[in-house]
């Protein structure tokens, strides 16, 4: 065999093991149940208590709620932040005011929002829930959010953008 063969065989069976050797034990699983070498869940409000020196994962439904809506919250701005977007916020309630008891359709309230914010039309996010319509855009972590209800009511207001990059945040649900 020449030197080579050996060296791409040697290589070969160097990343077999480094592979095979890499595969996890399914005990090692913090979810797993009952086994002294894997943590498993802590006991709920109507279940008998563990020792409380036996690691558990909470179950805790808050804690798991507001984790599993962590894409939601807002980034945190900072107050010069804020003070610098208030104007677009009053530019955009003041272009929504406009648009009440219109017929505008959606191109027609982004292009306003847009012209407010100082932004090209496809950079608002635009949502439209029965007769009210959600708008955002926004530069960096600073948005500018507003809407308008069926009765004309506009809104607007800075808000610091979503942890999952958007300025309105995400309806959620499954």
């Amino acid at each position: 065999m020449s030197r080579h063969l050996l060296r791409t065989a040697a290589l070969g069976t160097l990343l077999l093991v480094g592979l095979l050797g890499g595969c996890a034990d399914p005990r090692d699983d913090p979810r797993a149940t009952g086994t002294s070498e894997g943590m498993r869940y802590c006991p709920g409000p109507n279940e008998p208590p563990v020792d409380p020196r036996t690691p558990c994962i909470s179950q805790d439904p808050a804690q798991k709620y507001a984790e599993n809506h962590g894409y939601r919250r807002q980034m945190a701005i900072s107050e010069e932040q804020r003070a610098g977007a208030r104007g677009k916020a009053e530019a955009l309630g003041e272009a929504l005011r406009g648009l009440a008891g219109t017929s505008a359709g959606e191109a027609e309230v982004r292009a306003a929002a847009a012209a407010a914010l100082g932004l090209e039309p496809n950079r608002v996010e635009y949502r439209k829930r029965g007769e009210y319509v959600e708008l955002g855009g926004g530069e960096g972590k600073v948005c500018v959010n507003g809407g308008i209800d069926g009765q004309g009511r506009a809104t607007a207001e800075v808000a610091g953008r979503t942890m999952d990059g958007t300025c309105l945040p995400g309806l959620g649900g499954h």
